[in-house]
């Protein structure tokens, strides 16, 4: 027994003398300025061990057993650099370890600005990969971000909102949609480079996630690369010039650390007409490390913009016009002057407490508050005839309707030589009102939604052993809106009635009864005002195993939400159930969801994951017409999600590659539409809101991303989406409207319900198709060319959900129309497919280093051949029944025919880069 307990002892100190020795360490500078660096990664391979390296430069990492292993060292802006080691109870010190610059930057730093003038699109186009253009190496999702965005091509054809952005760890989400708004951060694209992304259903330290990720920026002020960076752009997409300043100090003696950023992006017009661009961008982040396990973050950033809008037009509008041409703009005194304008101003700031509780667990707790404006400026005009030169009674397919070809002759020169908002005329209209004494006939207005957020969270992560990661986080989220309406312009008038002149009775005519005809003035609150409050509590935790053939992990969430309207106004359309509060409207969510990685070998991987999520409705869902009254959805549940992927992922000195077969599946879905209709109930006519419930979609698709490094210089590469998105069931379908005169409405100015027969109808998604291939060669003296081609398939127009339902063959009794079709109805609701297009774009850039300081030239061309293709679109719901779209499509031209958005011609960009 003593020989045994001695034994057990001397085996047992061996081992820990073994694994004590068993030390790696090094200190890592910069090759150029010689300079330690700070907060490089250390990361083993295949294993949850990670370390950075201190003020110093250096790094130690103990307690490993003994075998092999791959040692990597990563920061941003720096090539990444692997070293082999083999332990076996002695130390191993590295040495010194210089990273050299990564002229690849330059390139992402461009990326983002390529779809920066997207960012605000209306449409939503691009916002849904923006958070991949920097934040991950994966073959595919970069030549998504690269090559596809310019074709509101969408990430497995699922919509922005499933995908989440946080910055310091706070989500940047809007509540009122689920989405995140990049502008509220554009233009800041040195501050932005430490990102951190988690494709798909991937774990990640911060976030649960959505199905399509997420990415975490992180904006700490000792973590950014030291030094100063000027850059000049200048390009003809939406902004023409852009002047870009940076300066970090790195951390300074007495552990503070401060990085300032400035922008200023400005444009008369953009591709399209009369698009005027106007944006500043400034950002601040201070860091004060307390000790070695403390240290205190304060960010703030303020991004002002305004932009013009460009509008959607009907192929009539764009044979005469072309695709740069944008309704919406008109001259005055000589300057192109935009009505709808799109201005926010929401600062942002954020306080983060970073904690080291020991050498493998971190607390992180945050607190950040948004405020601010999102404005949306447009005319209006109850006392005057429609000011839009797109209007249907101005264009010519409407005089040949109604056979009136010198009418139509004459629409059609004026169009062509003119075809441009008269603000003369507006300004004319209301000088002449007001010199008889009556209100104006037009007025300029802005939407706007004054927001106040708050969000408190804390994060936890901790590596329990070598293998095992735990992390974990609260949150909170309080969101109080208010949204009205506001004149912004009387236009040469001297005030505007604050009536609805549609409306049945004089009471029903006014938009707040408690103050009747008022007459407003520059300034003035009109139309519409409620406030919309809600409540969001969150909680996740996720577990992370990872070990030699196989990772694994598996993540819950559960979360509290609350929406509430309360009207300001007493509506005389609804004067019952406009002012005061809605009921409050609650739900209860949970996720969960895992996955696994198999190792074949080190090169040839397996990676599967599944998850099924709820999602509360967002308060834009929520309520039918929140303008106007607190009525809500009817029926209003939780959006499932259903989502699995399966992976081969090749990684060869070669080769880089992966294969991806996804499957998604939503149900319960609402959506809300705004539209005025001909041929409600018959022949009835409306400006409704169509509430489309119970909704589900199925996506289905491959995804595959492949790099060959043929040579030390030259590498291809080339990427392919091939999806089906699809409608898998025929939702509930029923109006709202205000409009009392009109018949088919109950006595809250509601439809009956219908069901929309969309099953199988394709989703909106951009191309359901997408491929691209082409090279890329990199020259040792630091210059590089690339070009690809890209190819798009399978792009579909949005459908009007109405007339796939019973209201389109039914008359006013209730009886299929007598003249109705089934063949020629079926050919009139074929979905409309888009002719397939090939965009080719070219790549190219130069870096110098001269002394201690970095030069880089950069270019990109986009549609080099200047390939015209229409990128979306939609069906207009105005031809609501049978005989309504009949007698239109049996025109040469459709009066109402669909409406498109099409892509730019030929582009460029162009960026020079000095930083020292």
């Amino acid at each position: 027994m003593v020989k045994f307990i001695l034994s057990t002892i001397f085996v047992m100190l061996f081992f820990i003398e073994t694994n004590a020795q068993n030390i790696v360490k090094g200190i890592v500078i910069d090759n150029n300025t010689e300079n330690p660096l700070v907060n490089v990664l250390i990361h083993i391979k295949n294993t949850i061990i990670n370390k950075k390296t201190q003020l110093n430069g250096v790094f130690i990492i103990d307690k490993l057993p003994n075998g092999k292993y791959l040692l990597e060292i990563s920061i941003n802006g720096y090539e990444t650099q692997v070293f082999p080691i083999q332990l076996n109870g002695k130390p191993i010190n590295l040495g010194t370890i210089y990273l050299f610059k990564d002229i690849t930057e330059d390139q992402d730093l461009s990326i983002i600005t390529i779809t920066d003038d997207e960012l605000n699109d209306d449409a939503s186009a691009a916002d849904n990969i923006s958070g991949l253009l920097q934040a991950t190496k994966d073959v595919f999702l970069r030549s998504a971000a690269f090559e596809f965005s310019s074709s509101f091509f969408r990430i497995k054809g699922l919509d922005s909102g499933n995908g989440k952005v946080l910055i310091n760890g706070i989500e940047m989400n809007k509540i009122y949609d689920g989405r995140a708004q990049w502008s509220n951060w554009g233009g800041l694209n040195d501050v932005l480079r430490n990102q951190e992304f988690s494709n798909g259903l991937a774990p990640s330290n911060y976030t649960f996630g959505g199905v399509l990720g997420s990415t975490n920026i992180n904006t700490r002020a000792s973590q950014q690369r030291p030094g100063t960076r000027i850059s000049y752009s200048s390009s003809n997409r939406s902004y023409v010039h852009r002047l870009m300043a940076t300066h970090s100090t790195g951390v300074l003696e007495g552990g503070w650390a401060i990085i300032v950023s400035g922008s200023r992006r400005a444009g008369l017009e953009g591709f399209n007409e009369g698009t005027s661009y106007n944006a500043y961008s400034l950002f601040a982040s201070v860091e004060k490390k307390i000790n070695e396990n403390h240290s205190i973050n304060f960010t703030s950033i303020f991004t002002p913009n305004r932009r013009g809008k460009s509008s959607p037009n009907t192929q009539e509008v764009f044979d005469l016009k072309g695709i740069a041409y944008n309704d919406y703009w008109g001259y005055l005194n000589g300057r192109k002057i935009n009505s709808r304008i799109k201005e926010v101003k929401e600062p942002i700031l954020m306080l983060n407490h970073y904690w080291d509780l020991s050498d493998n667990s971190t607390l992180q707790t945050n607190i950040s508050y948004q405020f601010g404006k999102i404005g949306n400026s447009r005319l209006d005009f109850n006392g005057g005839a429609n000011p839009s030169p797109t209007y249907y009674q101005y264009l010519p397919s409407f005089q040949l309707r109604n056979e009136d070809l010198a009418g139509a002759y004459t629409s059609r020169e004026n169009f062509q030589e003119d075809g441009q908002l008269d603000w003369n005329r507006i300004f004319d209209a209301n000088i002449t009102n007001t010199n008889a004494g009556i209100e104006n006939a037009y007025v300029l207005y802005e939407d706007r939604s004054d927001d106040k957020q708050l969000t408190v969270n804390t994060i936890f992560n901790s590596d329990i052993t070598n293998n095992i990661t735990l992390s974990g986080k609260l949150e909170y989220r309080r969101l109080r809106s208010n949204s009205f309406a506001e004149v912004i312009d009387l236009l040469g008038g001297k005030g505007y009635l604050d009536i609805n002149p549609f409306a049945d009775t004089e009471n029903q005519q006014q938009n707040d009864i408690l103050n009747p005809n008022r007459v407003v003035v520059e300034g003035d609150t009109f139309r519409y005002n409620y406030n919309l409050n809600s409540n969001m509590a969150s909680a996740f935790l996720q577990a992370q195993f990872k070990y030699k053939k196989v990772d694994f992990f598996t993540a819950f969430s559960v979360s509290n939400t609350t929406h509430q309207r309360e009207g300001l106004y007493q509506n005389g359309r609804f004067e019952n159930n406009s002012l005061g509060k809605s009921k409050k409207l609650d739900f209860i969510n949970f996720g969960a969801k895992a996955g696994a990685t198999y190792k074949i070998t080190g090169r040839h991987l397996i990676d599967a994951n599944v998850a099924y999520v709820t999602n509360a409705p967002t308060i834009r869902n929520s309520f039918a017409n929140s303008r106007e009254n607190n009525f809500v959805v009817d029926d209003l549940v939780s959006e499932k999600v259903f989502s699995s992927d399966v992976s081969y992922i090749v990684r060869s000195l070669i080769i880089t590659s992966r294969l991806t077969g996804y499957y998604t599946n939503v149900q319960d879905a609402t959506e809300i539409s705004f539209y005025f209709a001909d041929g409600i109930g018959g022949d009835n006519t409306a400006f409704v809101q169509e509430i489309l419930s119970g909704i589900n979609k199925q996506h289905i698709g491959l995804e595959l991303g492949i790099e060959a490094q043929v040579t030390p210089t030259i590498k291809l590469k080339g990427a392919a989406a091939i999806g089906q998105h699809t409608y898998s069931n025929n939702p509930d379908l029923y109006l709202t409207s205000d409009e009392a005169n009109n018949g088919g409405f109950d006595a809250d100015f509601r439809s009956k319900d219908y069901v929309s027969n969309l099953k199988n109808y394709k989703l909106v998604s951009g191309p359901q198709n997408a491929y691209s291939v082409g090279f890329e060669y990199r020259d040792p003296d630091y210059w590089w060319v690339g070009a690809t081609t890209n190819f798009f398939s399978n792009i579909y127009v949005d459908v009007a959900p109405l007339n796939r339902s019973s209201n389109f063959f039914e008359d006013a009794d209730g009886l299929p129309f007598a003249d109705y079709d089934p063949d020629l109805a079926r050919e009139l609701l074929q979905q409309e497919k888009f002719d397939d297009y090939t965009v080719v774009n070219l790549i190219g850039g130069k870096s110098w280093k001269i002394g201690d300081k970095y030069i880089s030239l950069f270019a990109t061309v986009n549609n080099l051949l200047g390939e015209e293709y229409k990128s979306g679109g939609f069906e207009q719901g105005r031809n609501a029944n049978f005989r309504q779209l009949r007698d239109d499509k049996a025109l040469d031209t459709s009066v109402f025919g669909n409406k498109y958005w099409y892509g730019r011609g030929t582009t460029y960009f162009l960026n020079l880069n000095i930083s020292f």
